[in-house]
């Protein structure tokens, strides 16, 4: 499969909701065909918390909710509840292409974000780090909400293809501190629905496909932050 007129340095981004039967199905064929990412635990997941940030206006969440096909959304990402791993995203979406870029930050500097100091940034070699202080400087930013999930991740390294399945989407209601392991949080999806996610650069090889083609339902506009902030506002 390949979609032409792709933005320059984006990626395709492909979302199913899936029910229980369904993911069993695509999961084994997927499973048979493509290697589990290395990052993957003992029984092939791992768990990601991410932290959302949004601006005063909530625009990251308008946007989505309006349809705009141009929009980011930033956030602070952790796995397994580690922090010798924090990322600092933002996820550019254009249509149904994607963009991320990212810098790894320190625990200390997590928490001097969540607290809304992002002087240090500007200190960062990174040009996207003193680009993030300039955006959040003129938009003030603030974190909005957690989102939690089990991922299952597979390769293929023809296309930079990545298929994975996030299960058990949950949502710690108003909680900002990405690090304790005993936040209440609350699921977001009815039980058993997992959510498809199929990433690649410029072609979907065809055998990978059919498979989604064949056995997933209609794509869907699916977005973890409007997910878990649905219910607040």
């Amino acid at each position: 499969m390949q979609i032409k007129n792709q933005p320059l340095g984006y990626r395709h981004e492909l979302k199913y909701y899936l029910n229980y039967a369904d993911y069993r199905v695509i999961s084994k064929r997927i499973g048979a065909l493509m290697s589990r990412d290395k990052n993957a635990g003992p029984k092939g997941e791992y768990f990601i918390r991410s932290l959302y940030f949004d601006d005063l206006e909530d625009s990251a969440f308008r946007d989505k909710m309006s349809g705009v096909d141009f929009r980011d959304k930033h956030r602070i990402r952790i796995y397994n509840l580690d922090d010798g791993v924090i990322k600092l995203e933002c996820k550019h979406k254009e249509g149904s292409y994607i963009k991320k870029d990212s810098i790894s930050i320190s625990p200390d500097e997590c928490r001097r974000m969540i607290k809304g100091d992002y002087g240090f940034l500007a200190e960062r070699d990174e040009a996207f780090a003193r680009q993030l202080q300039l955006k959040f400087k003129l938009e003030p930013m603030r974190p909005r909400v957690l989102v939690d999930y089990m991922r299952e991740p597979y390769v293929f390294p023809y296309g930079n293809v990545r298929v994975t399945f996030d299960k058990d989407i949950r949502s710690a209601y108003r909680m900002t501190d990405i690090f304790d392991p005993d936040l209440p949080t609350y699921p977001v999806l009815p039980s058993g629905i997992v959510v498809l996610e199929v990433k690649f650069d410029e072609v979907l090889p065809d055998f990978i496909a059919s498979i989604v083609q064949a056995d997933a339902p209609v794509r869907s506009a699916v977005s973890k932050y409007v997910l878990c902030r649905q219910f607040e506002m």
